[in-house]
């Protein structure tokens, strides 16, 4: 659940983007995002910085859309919101704080969370989705610049790179909990 809570408002973006308005995609995920955050609220949890981080980019690339340049193309806004996702995913590991680590805190026992190899699974697990990110940039950057592209390229790419991220998400903090015997410091886990 938490993983589809994280990717939802990605995902509305990404599938109203196919068949409305980029303003209206950039809305909706927004207003996702903010559900999302109050969710965590009512539940008790912490605001989380990729939470808050995809509002500030959601919103100031609608803000651009709306005030400066109506006519940016689909892919444009692709890749500003992959590059805004990119910043707050690398700022959050440059802070220290790397994102992965407060759903982490959430989900593992105080115990768990003190392991030395904790903070580094989620440097690792944040590090996949900031590759992720990377990769749906730089395939959208290919779809504009290389016109022979199909723009289910660009689809296949963030496809590929989301489902590699959940993947790792899932498997590598089970990999450590085996290799080091210790309890399992899953970031992410898919309950």
């Amino acid at each position: 659940m938490t993983i589809f809570l994280i990717l939802a408002p990605y995902g509305v973006f990404a599938t109203l983007m196919l068949v409305t308005s980029a303003t209206v995609s950039l809305l909706c995920a927004t207003l996702i995002c903010l559900a999302v955050i109050a969710f965590d609220i009512a539940r008790g949890r912490s605001i989380k910085i990729l939470g808050v981080g995809s509002v500030i980019v959601f919103t100031a690339v609608g803000f651009y859309l709306t005030f400066v340049d109506a006519t940016a193309s689909g892919i444009a806004v692709k890749i500003a919101v992959d590059a805004g996702i990119l910043l707050v995913s690398l700022t959050s590991i440059l802070i220290g704080q790397p994102f992965a680590r407060q759903y982490a805190l959430e989900q593992v026992d105080a115990e768990t969370a003190k392991l030395p190899g904790f903070i580094t699974v989620n440097y690792l697990i944040t590090g996949a989705w900031t590759a992720a990110t990377l990769l749906m940039l730089i395939g959208n950057l290919a779809v504009l610049y290389v016109p022979a592209l199909p723009l289910w390229t660009g689809l296949l790419i963030a496809f590929a790179a989301r489902n590699a991220a959940v993947g790792f998400t899932r498997w590598y903090p089970q990999y450590r909990a085996a290799k080091d015997g210790a309890p399992p410091a899953g970031a992410l886990p898919s309950s």
